[in-house]
């Protein structure tokens, strides 16, 4: 009977090892139940018509792997039998050690499981250890199932087998070592405290994801949810219903143009951020979407429709018009026309008078001004090798002033020439100061300086002999000549 006890209290312990989690490592347990006997005088094991007695027992226990516990179960109570062939019955303290092999994992909510183990059943009331009074049950053996009530509290039902050395408890020494079986049943309770770092509801121990943010929702592992299974976890997602990448949050992108298919105005055609994720095929900044001038030139000026503009309102289209702010001519490129010589103003040196293509839109100077301009030429003299002009021509050079400014385009190109005496270098040097000294007074008249040329050709192109006095004074001279 005791060592029925015994068994059982065993059982008991495995059934409340059930509970245990690698964070909840010990457990202790209360149980009570009936033991049965099997010997010389009869088997009483399963029978109803037979004499049980009870006990009772704590247990103590210790998670050693997912499937695998420890336990040592104390119990105390009563063994016995009542039958045709005899009886008896004897109190007991028993003490046991099993471990126990469980069928299912810790987290279903029942465990089947078998044991085996070794015990000491002590068949005395006052706990006198005399060795007459102890007997080893070696085996002990059997199985139960363990039902989860809560995380810490578990229910557990246990059959245990104990197999005694001894074969005198039942007074008859001389036939089959005595054997017990137990039916118990109890509670135990989980000890210790889960740690959970990042307070995720997941265990340290089970978490993968252990640096969680706080109020993060976090699946069995204690990883972030991710309910489209796109690695990217759903409160990091941007878009957790539907698989993206990492570069867009989370978001799907279709035609890989980096714009996410939420905010791309084309999601099936790949196209620049900047329109939205729209391509453009003519570069004019307008998504085709949009364009109704689809093929425009590249590099053109485009409205809000993707068509050339036309800034002036012209008729000319501003990737054709030459001028397109100013409002102008077909035939010159959108350019206007002022003084209507068929030359845009943009390359007309006079655009308020008609002139003609040769002089760039200017007049044509008359051919009584241009004879006159060479007469004047003729008539302007210096002091013999000096290059102060005679009192004589300055009337000469007034009027050639007023004619300049009649021609206020025109350009005034001054060569000024000597006689033969003196070497060919001071006659160089003599005619560039003889057309300055023209050049100056011009300017000092009021005409612009970058329209006056002079230029020295010392006694080269004679118009008359060296060999006379008058002959020299002619070669003394000035040539002017116009142009545009």
């Amino acid at each position: 009977m005791k060592k029925i006890q015994l068994v059982c209290i065993c059982l008991a312990y495995a059934a409340a090892l059930n509970a245990q989690t690698a964070d909840k490592k010990w457990n202790i347990g209360i149980h009570g139940g009936a033991t049965q006997y099997h010997g010389d005088l009869g088997r009483s094991f399963y029978k109803t018509d037979k004499a049980m007695y009870g006990f009772g027992g704590v247990s103590v226990s210790r998670y050693l792997g997912k499937l695998f516990d420890a336990n040592l179960l104390l119990t105390k109570g009563t063994i016995g039998y009542n039958g045709d062939t005899g009886s008896f019955k004897s109190d007991f303290n028993a003490t046991s050690f099993n471990l126990r092999f469980n069928l299912t994992a810790p987290e279903y909510v029942i465990r089947p499981y078998v044991l085996a183990g070794v015990g000491i059943i002590l068949f005395d009331n006052q706990v006198n250890f005399d060795q007459d009074r102890i007997d080893y049950a070696l085996p002990t053996a059997g199985a139960g199932i363990n039902f989860r009530l809560s995380p810490e509290i578990m229910l557990n039902l246990q059959e245990t087998f104990s197999f005694s050395n001894k074969d005198r408890r039942d007074g008859v020494t001389a036939g089959e070592k005595d054997s017990y079986l137990s039916h118990m049943i109890g509670l135990t309770f989980n000890l210790g405290s889960v740690k959970d770092a990042d307070q995720d509801g997941v265990s340290d121990k089970n978490d993968n994801c252990s640096d969680t943010p706080t109020g993060i929702s976090v699946d069995k592992k204690g990883c972030p949810l991710d309910r489209d299974k796109d690695g990217i976890a759903d409160y990091l997602d941007s878009c957790p219903d539907v698989s993206g990448t990492a570069s867009l949050n989370g978001c799907p992108d279709k035609d890989n143009d980096g714009v996410a298919d939420s905010e791309d105005r084309c999601p099936e055609l790949a196209g620049p951020k900047a329109l939205k994720g729209c391509p453009d095929s003519d570069n004019d900044g307008v998504p085709d979407l949009d364009d109704k001038c689809p093929n425009t030139k590249a590099g053109s000026r485009v409205d809000k429709v993707g068509c050339i503009m036309d800034s002036d309102n012209d008729g000319v289209m501003d990737d054709m018009d030459r001028c397109p702010d100013v409002a102008g001519l077909l035939a010159l490129k959108g350019c206007p026309d002022s003084d209507g010589d068929g030359i845009a103003n943009l390359d007309d040196r006079c655009p308020e008078v008609k002139g003609t293509m040769a002089n760039k839109g200017c007049p044509e100077i008359t051919k009584q001004d241009a004879v006159r301009i060479t007469y004047l030429g003729s008539k302007i003299f210096f002091e013999n090798n000096s290059d102060k002009l005679k009192v004589a021509s300055l009337s000469q050079l007034d009027e050639l002033t007023k004619i300049l400014f009649k021609y206020d385009a025109a350009s005034l190109v001054i060569e000024g020439y000597t006689d033969s005496n003196g070497s060919d270098q001071f006659n160089i040097e003599l005619s560039q100061k003889r057309t300055e000294s023209v050049r100056n007074y011009l300017i000092g008249k009021g005409i612009a300086s970058a329209r006056i040329t002079g230029i020295g050709k010392g006694e080269s192109n004679p118009i008359a002999t060296n060999t006379t006095a008058l002959g020299r004074a002619k070669n003394r001279r000035v040539e002017l000549k116009t142009n545009y």
